[in-house]
C-alpha cells in the first residue's frame, strides 16, 4: 500500500472544491485552473478554507474533519 505524502494538484483542488460548495450541487471552481495555481498555493487555500471551519456548526466541522491529515 502507498501512502501519498505530497498531495497531487488534482487531489488538492478536488478537497478545496469540495470545502468550498458544501451543500451545493454546481462545481464552484473550473478544473482549468490547475494550470495556474501551484502546490503551494493550493496547500495554502486548503489549510485557509479549514482554518475557517472554527466558525461553523459542530455539524460542518465534523464533515470538514475528513479533509485534514493526520501525521
Amino acid at each position: 500500500m502507498k501512502i501519498e505524502k505530497t498531495p497531487t494538484k488534482e487531489k488538492l483542488l478536488e478537497e478545496i472544491e469540495k470545502l468550498i460548495s458544501y451543500g451545493r450541487e454546481e462545481p464552484t471552481i473550473h478544473p482549468d485552473l490547475l494550470a495556474f495555481l501551484s502546490l503551494e498555493d493550493l496547500e495554502n487555500t486548503k489549510a485557509r478554507l479549514l482554518e475557517r471551519s472554527g466558525k461553523l456548526s459542530e455539524e460542518d466541522k465534523e464533515w470538514l474533519e475528513q479533509f485534514k491529515k493526520y501525521d
